[in-house]
């Protein structure tokens, strides 16, 4: 094939998501990009500089697509209506795209990023989210982490088939959902230092 079987850093990326899916992140490798596009590996790295790179474009390629899924899932909407939207928005893309989502769990390096918006986006559409409770720092980090983790767990578990009870998942997911934003509308919240004249 001519001119690197038309390689690009698009391509490169979206090949390297599509794999990423079918046999998880971990397993991504520049050997096997390079075989699906029938080159050698040394024309893969005339685009990208490492396995990293390519991993790191595959967490951001993923939070761009989850910030458009879950900007449209809560778009009009706000307290209880906007969360649900925002965790179910979540987990249907972490069930369509395992690879991707798990790249989004990669420790990456920030200079690698630096230039990109997905994660401000990221941030963003979630405090936009959390608005509706109204809390300030460190309330406001506090229980934006409780939500992460709690998503991010449950998605994990139930992606390595770890919920055995007969209870159906869906029906957890839509009562801890539910608990959640009860939860942050009676956040406990820090007691402020008084500011004396």
């Amino acid at each position: 094939m001519g001119a690197h079987a038309g390689l690009t850093v698009e391509r490169i990326t979206r090949a390297a998501a599509e794999l990423a899916d079918r046999v998880g992140i971990d397993k991504v490798t520049a050997s096997a990009l390079a075989r699906g596009f029938g080159v050698k590996d040394a024309s893969l790295y005339s685009h990208v500089k490492s396995l990293q790179e390519i991993r790191t474009r595959v967490a951001l390629l993923a939070t761009e697509e989850i910030n458009d899924r879950i900007a449209s899932a809560v778009a009009g909407r706000s307290g209880a209506d906007a969360l649900t939207a925002f965790a179910d928005a979540q987990r249907t893309y972490a069930q369509q795209h395992p690879g991707r989502y798990a790249a989004t769990q990669l420790r990456l390096d920030p200079a690698d990023f630096a230039d990109t918006e997905a994660l401000a986006r990221s941030v963003e559409l979630t405090y936009a989210v959390m608005r509706h409770y109204r809390l300030d720092e460190p309330d406001l980090t506090d229980a934006v982490r409780l939500l992460r983790s709690t998503f991010h767990g449950f998605i994990a578990i139930e992606a390595n088939g770890g919920f055995h009870h007969p209870r159906g998942v869906d029906g957890s997911w839509q009562r801890i959902v539910s608990g959640l934003h009860r939860l942050l509308e009676d956040w406990p919240r820090t007691a402020q230092p008084v500011r004396r004249a």
